[in-house]
């Protein structure tokens, strides 16, 4: 049997449960279970606001674009990101003109802020801070460059829900935090995310942002009283990126398992570890973070002969990824190239290794031994 990089696990008859409430109820759109869902993560993250969106990409570019309104930034100002990420990332940043500058990242694949003090310009204007697998690196660190220089932070958190660090979720310190629940995340649904504003203002109108620019959603409308509940204003020209209460039911349920899963996403990465202990001739690992409860979304090796490694797995029906290839090598941020060597370095030498709740530590052991057995550093 075919043992793949992610597979989700659902608890099939709650979730069920949660959309039978919708179906019944005639209301599957935006309100009543994405509100449910909002106010469970509130409670669950100790974070002020949270507003649920239909992806993670949709979430960074709506606190790209409102940070960027709030605070008078100009086309072709810059925010410092990371090379080593899921494209979305800069996506975002470049969805409102402004330009990303490529910073290198340290041994937790995690930005380097040496590195991010030394690209810091009078256009510098925020940090897109991405926590790497689920770790934390050195987000103290980052944190007090923002403050230090008056810049924003923006916390990519798509690999970090359940991420502690010094026993609290993450994310207070930032300026915004976007969650993704895409559907092999710690907590999965088919497609789905959270933007975490820490302003109320701005907590308010993403919501307007993320439905058109309407200032009245349907389900708030649903709820008034009188004739005039088709009547509301358009005060911006937005966008059509609200979550749904089907994939907000299925976050419901998922949200009740989350720690116990990240838990045992932490053994399986220990049982990796002792596997590979006695091997580091031949396998690489990444550090977590002192003080970081990771969430573990993933298991990444470093090794010489990664694209030889990644066919030798696939031919044991043993099928690992890449996370990720540095942004730099693509076309439209090319004009990066060079600039992050540690990255470029990484991301020819890094392969994340099957990480998810099926797995058995048999099944660990078993990919373990086919990496030492095909590995070289």
């Amino acid at each position: 049997m075919s043992i793949q990089l992610f597979m989700p696990t659902f608890h099939v008859e709650e979730c069920l449960a949660e959309i039978r409430e919708c179906l019944e109820k005639g209301w599957t759109g935006l309100g009543y279970k994405t509100v449910q869902f909002e106010e469970a993560w509130k409670a669950y993250t100790d974070l002020p606001h949270a507003h649920f969106i239909n992806s993670a990409t949709a979430g960074l570019h709506l606190a790209i674009k409102l940070l960027k309104e709030t605070y008078h930034w100009e086309d072709g100002d810059e925010i410092i990101s990371t090379p080593l990420t899921f494209v979305s990332t800069n996506h975002a940043i470049a969805y409102e003109n402004m330009r990303v500058v490529f910073a290198d990242v340290d041994k937790y694949l995690c930005l380097d802020p040496k590195d991010v003090k030394r690209k810091i310009t009078n256009k510098t204007k925020a940090i897109m801070f991405v926590g790497m697998g689920g770790n934390t690196g050195h987000y103290k660190d980052i944190v007090k460059l923002c403050k230090d220089h008056g810049l924003q932070l923006i916390l990519d958190a798509s690999h970090m829900s359940g991420t502690r660090l010094e026993g609290r979720i993450v994310g207070r310190e930032a300026d915004v935090v976007i969650y993704s629940f895409q559907a092999v995340k710690n907590l999965p649904t088919a497609d789905s995310g959270m933007i975490c504003f820490m302003e109320e203002a701005l907590d308010k109108k993403v919501r307007k942002y993320s439905w058109l620019g309407i200032n009245k959603d349907t389900y708030a409308r649903s709820k008034d009283e009188g004739a005039y509940k088709w009547k509301y204003d358009v005060e911006y020209l937005g966008y059509k990126y609200h979550g749904n209460s089907i994939m907000a039911s299925l976050g419901l349920v998922q949200l009740k398992y989350l720690d116990q899963d990240n838990a045992y996403r932490r053994q399986l990465a220990k049982w990796y570890d002792e596997a590979f202990k006695y091997h580091k001739n031949l396998v690489g690992l990444i550090p977590v973070a002192k003080g970081c409860e990771s969430s573990r979304h993933l298991y990444v090796i470093e090794v010489n002969n990664r694209d030889e490694l990644l066919a030798s797995l696939n031919k044991e029906d043993i099928y690992p990824g890449v996370h990720y290839r540095d942004n730099t090598e693509y076309t439209m941020y090319a004009y990066g190239k060079d600039t992050c060597p540690k990255a470029y370095h990484y991301s020819m030498r890094i392969l994340s290794l099957p990480m998810h709740l099926r797995l058995t530590r048999k099944d660990i052991r078993h990919i373990a031994n086919k990496v030492i057995q095909y590995a070289s550093l």
